[in-house]
């Protein structure tokens, strides 16, 4: 597992095969500000919770100048599958390899009802217009961190 982003850190450049059949590399947004969400498993309850709280969210988050980017293990057919589901609008990323998630260290040891495994860590990470990581979250709950990441980021629509 790559040590955790902080702060400050040069984001890890990449492109990957996205739920519509082309591909999204990180410098499709350069000089803007983007949100990755790494989330385990696509059509799970959790990440289904996570996944559409980013998209009622998603309007604020873009008029506060917001790109979100959604990547899971998952293969893209099963991206493909989730966005229709649940009208997810925002592109949904296949990092089968984990390749990504491992340069950002959102790959590496779980516990789990008492067993020990590899695999991904829910994780969310700001990268700034620059290609800086400006937030860097492990561990997130797939429930509330999108309001939790809107107050770190001071964003109130209210």
């Amino acid at each position: 597992m790559s040590e955790r982003l902080v702060a400050g850190d040069v984001a890890p450049s990449f492109t990957l095969s996205n739920a519509d059949g082309g591909t999204t590399s990180l410098t499709d947004f350069a000089g803007q500000n983007v949100i990755l969400f790494f989330y385990p498993a696509a059509m799970t309850p959790g990440c289904t919770k996570q996944a559409c709280d980013f998209r009622d969210n998603l309007g604020s988050l873009q008029s506060h100048g917001y790109k979100v980017l959604g990547i899971s293990p998952d293969p893209v057919a099963k991206l493909e599958k989730f966005a229709a589901r649940d009208s997810l609008t925002y592109p949904l990323l296949s990092d089968e390899d984990h390749a990504v998630a491992d340069a950002y260290a959102a790959w590496g040891e779980k516990k789990n009802y008492g067993k020990t495994y590899e695999g991904l860590i829910r994780s969310t990470i700001v990268v700034d217009g620059d290609g800086r990581v400006a937030v860097a979250q492990y561990n997130v709950r797939a429930t509330g961190h999108v309001a939790k990441l809107r107050r770190d980021l001071k964003i109130d629509d209210a």
